[in-house]
């Protein structure tokens, strides 16, 4: 029963009793009667201006807390002029001012967290309750190569890619680098925050791919520089002093024409040398592209047919499949077109005999897919692909991978190498 209900009740019950009672004692006494009765009457007055005295503040607090429940915190009560209802108007009123300030606060706390998340360099995914991924940010489905259809909802277990299984062998806590692709370079962390009192975890995804070849460019440009500084000292005097005693009379004698032989050997070997340095000296020394609009097709045609013979020297078959549209890009042509030249050169060498090399353009994904039929790529070995003057060729200086990436990260386009199946390897520029 309701607190009004049992006071009107309370009331009712009270002014009948003293009727009846003022019936019975003075129903003889006409004047105290009439007295009683006008007793009674102001007693119900007082009664009920008592009522709603008392009762008002709880129908308006009933109505704050209808307020409150629907979240609706724009809702002030104005001030009646009596003390005790103003004091609990402005009690009231306050509080709702407390609550639309926080209320916007965390909204505006809310909008800019989601923001950050959204826009953050570094890959975020964000575990429910039970792990499954709840939301993803867009630097995180770059990374993945995953849309959010595919991620959402789904535990981490439950997706393949070389990251999530990192991250499932990973501790709260703690972090992991891992290379996948052959090429990217990327730092897992997986943490966890409260939320309602239980916790939730969550995985960030920091690419350290430019970081890395900044940090190797620089280690390497060192010794590049030092070297070749020294190299260059060294083989200028030495090929003038060869140079003059190779003109002297006494070359000309039979005698000397050994000795001839021998000294114009160590001049072409000097030469090697210079030629040699100045192949690491180029990775060091890349220029900073100029790029234009061009389109790739006309650029990967002149690779091809300049590469035609080389392959043809082995029975390769080149197969084309460009887009149906022309393919614009905005890059530096030059160091594109050697890039191109390199990725074919090598397809070509992992190709013992016979064999196909295909080059495919999607203008809609923005990707040229360049797949040879060649040995693949060891396992043990795909990590190491990258790394500078590392190379499976018996005299390879390990230079074409290292400038291939270094002008494909200067123009910000995205690459992997990778053997799909056995006999069939890949190699994806991202534009």
């Amino acid at each position: 029963m309701k607190l009004r209900t049992k006071y009107i009740l309370f009331v009712v019950i009270l002014h009948l009793t003293t009727l009846v009672l003022t019936w019975f004692v003075f129903r003889e006494h006409k004047l105290l009667f009439i007295v009683s009765e006008i007793a009674i009457l102001i007693s119900i007055a007082l009664a009920w201006q008592l009522y709603y005295q008392l009762l008002a503040p709880l129908k308006l607090l009933l109505q704050g807390t209808e307020t409150i429940k629907d979240r609706d915190f724009t809702v002030k009560m104005l001030r009646t002029g009596k003390y005790e209802m103003d004091e609990l108007i402005d009690v009231y009123n306050h509080m709702m001012d407390e609550l639309r300030t926080e209320r916007t606060k965390q909204e505006q706390q809310h909008l800019f967290l989601e923001k950050l998340i959204n826009t953050s360099p570094t890959g975020i995914i964000i575990l429910d309750y039970d792990e499954n991924i709840q939301q993803v940010n867009p630097r995180a489905m770059q990374l993945l190569n995953m849309n959010l259809q595919e991620l959402a909802g789904k535990p981490v277990t439950a997706i393949m890619h070389p990251v999530t299984e990192q991250i499932k062998r990973l501790p709260t806590g703690q972090s992991v680098t891992v290379t996948f692709n052959n090429a990217v370079t990327c730092k897992i962390q997986k943490s966890h925050f409260i939320d309602r009192g239980f916790p939730r975890q969550f995985i960030l995804i920091e690419e350290l791919t430019a970081e890395i070849l900044a940090a190797e460019k620089n280690a390497y440009g060192k010794v590049i520089r030092m070297m070749a500084h020294e190299v260059n000292n060294t083989i200028g005097p030495v090929n003038s002093i060869l140079q003059s005693a190779l003109q002297s009379p006494f070359m000309q004698e039979k005698n000397g024409k050994l000795l001839q032989n021998a000294l114009q050997v160590a001049v072409e070997r000097n030469h090697n040398l210079n030629h040699f340095m100045r192949n690491f000296a180029d990775v060091v020394r890349l220029p900073e592209p100029v790029k234009q609009e061009i389109n790739l097709h006309p650029l990967l045609e002149n690779v091809i047919q300049l590469m035609q013979m080389k392959a043809s020297e082995k029975e390769i078959q080149f197969i084309y499949k460009p887009a149906t549209a022309p393919f614009y890009i905005y890059a530096d042509g030059q160091q594109l077109e050697q890039v191109l030249i390199n990725i074919v050169k090598n397809s070509i060498e992992a190709i013992e005999q016979h064999g196909t090399i295909s080059f495919q353009t999607n203008a809609a994904t923005r990707q040229l897919i360049i797949t040879d039929t060649g040995k693949g790529i060891p396992p043990h070995l795909a990590g190491q692909l990258f790394s500078p003057f590392f190379s499976t060729k018996r005299n390879g200086q390990g230079i074409g991978l290292t400038l291939i990436k270094e002008v494909l990260m200067n123009h910000g386009f995205e690459l992997s190498l990778k053997t799909i199946v056995h006999g069939q390897t890949e190699f994806v520029i991202q534009f």
